[in-house]
């Protein structure tokens, strides 16, 4: 159905659609099938109905027929907030353990936006999960999996955390995954075909590769977060967040990599995607959420994040790569250690730039904008992550100390802070109603972008 906005948000985005002259069409996406995540876990109260699905984690404009547009959707790794440390190793609750990212189609016809036809991502084994990939993997987050009552999880070298998807010319499609991270080419039906990751050097133990190894280095669950088919065939590919090597550059690098892929030939390239220096706290703040290739060496970039005054962006750019240096040759020491003086010093150019629509302006409120499609050239598309409508929420904090992340948790669930056992404890409750909804936007220009 057609989202409601306040007075004041509609006032607002009247302003803001006058003075750009940019016409905007907002949908809250339904599920007419009752698609939902099942749970009957220990806050079982909170959720009556199940997790809402959580669609939009990537988009991709899919056809058109007559007032209805078509799209084809990808799931993230499923309904999962953040956990207590455990073992002294960053953790995340998985509330249903045994979900399947999977793909949707949505569709839009003027008035409402459906999602149905949803198909499970899976392999010669069966459907794949979303569980984080064991710590002897190249590529691993390090993360441990523990349910709704801080149980350890196991891992899985089969899990996957997509978020993104572009069509592979073909029929099928291929996702962008965050643990490996992974390029993973995929029939129709969500079938896995191929796999792509860090090529894994002496000593180390991988999956896939294919991919240079330096990606390795990307933060946890900050993988690949953005993908798009280029006209040429070549599959780029954006890492979400600036890479943390050797665990010192996440809040030292300007820029953030954006990886080019031939399936044809396995040649590979990177790019650095600038980043504004002044406008983040920490560079690692920085987010990609989405891409979409305009022609051969441009393309449009969703950028996010809270700023130094903690303010949410939400930013379309174009993205000029014509002239952006590859990096691989200078991998022997990475960029990610130079300031922009030293980059120009070794002939690093980075990609060029230049803002086409702030969400936020058009009164977009979500936190995360992670679906961005073409549908043509004055057109586009924007769906949120609803994070499948799921948070933890700490129950009893010590004075003073309110990040989860803080506290670690023992084998039997039970939580402690700086050694010394504590009455808190942790539920899983509902998001907020405008986070926990899914929405597709769709976006009219005044100009075309190519």
């Amino acid at each position: 159905m057609r989202v409601c906005l306040s007075a004041l948000a509609v006032a607002l985005l009247l302003q803001t659609a006058q003075a750009a002259d940019i016409h905007t069409e907002h949908y809250q996406i339904t599920f007419p099938a009752n698609d939902h995540v099942a749970y009957n876990g220990a806050w079982k109260a909170n959720f009556p109905a199940g997790f809402p699905m959580g669609v939009g984690s990537g988009l991709v404009f899919t056809g058109r027929n007559g007032d209805k547009l078509t799209f084809t959707t990808v799931t993230d790794r499923g309904p999962n907030a953040d956990a207590p440390k455990y073992q002294c190793h960053d953790a995340k609750i998985f509330a249903t353990p045994d979900f399947t990212p999977s793909l949707m189609t949505i569709t839009v016809d003027g008035k409402t936006a459906q999602a149905t036809a949803l198909r499970k991502i899976h392999d010669d084994q069966g459907p794949i999960s979303g569980l984080p990939l064991p710590s002897s993997l190249v590529g691993t987050t390090n993360e441990i999996a523990l349910n709704d009552v801080l149980k350890q999880q196991p891992d899985d070298s089969r899990g996957l955390d997509t978020e993104g998807i572009t069509p592979d010319g073909k029929g099928g499609f291929w996702l962008a995954d965050e643990y490996g991270p992974f390029l993973i080419h995929i029939d129709a039906q969500g079938k896995i075909l191929q796999k792509f990751g860090p090529t894994p050097e002496k000593n180390e133990q991988g999956i896939a590769s294919g991919l240079p190894n330096i990606i390795k280095w990307r933060q946890p669950n900050r993988g690949f977060e953005g993908i798009t088919r280029m006209p040429d065939g070549r599959i780029l590919a954006a890492v979400q967040s600036t890479l943390n090597i050797d665990g010192k550059t996440k809040n030292r690098a300007i820029f953030t990599r954006l990886v080019s892929f031939d399936p044809a030939t396995g040649k590979t390239a990177m790019y650095g995607y600038p980043l504004d220096v002044n406008h983040w706290k920490k560079m690692a703040d920085a987010k990609i959420g989405d891409m979409v290739a305009l022609d051969n060496h441009q393309v449009l970039v969703i950028e996010q994040g809270a700023d130094k005054e903690k303010v949410m962006h939400n930013i379309i750019y174009r993205v000029d790569l014509d002239k952006a240096t590859d990096l691989t040759p200078f991998d022997q020491q990475p960029a990610e250690w130079d300031n922009a003086a030293t980059l120009a010093k070794r002939g690093i150019s980075l990609a060029k730039k230049q803002e086409i629509v702030d969400l936020r302006k058009l009164g977009w409120q979500p936190e995360k904008a992670e679906g961005l499609a073409l549908i043509d050239a004055k057109t586009l598309a924007v769906t949120n992550d609803n994070d499948f409508g799921v948070q933890a929420v700490l129950i009893n904090p010590v004075d003073g100390v309110k990040k989860i992340g803080n506290y670690q948790a023992d084998e039997s669930g039970k939580l402690s802070l700086d050694g010394k056992p504590t009455a808190t404890s942790i539920e899983l409750k509902p998001l907020p109603a405008n986070e926990s909804s899914s929405q597709i936007w769709i976006i009219h220009l005044p100009k075309a972008l190519k």
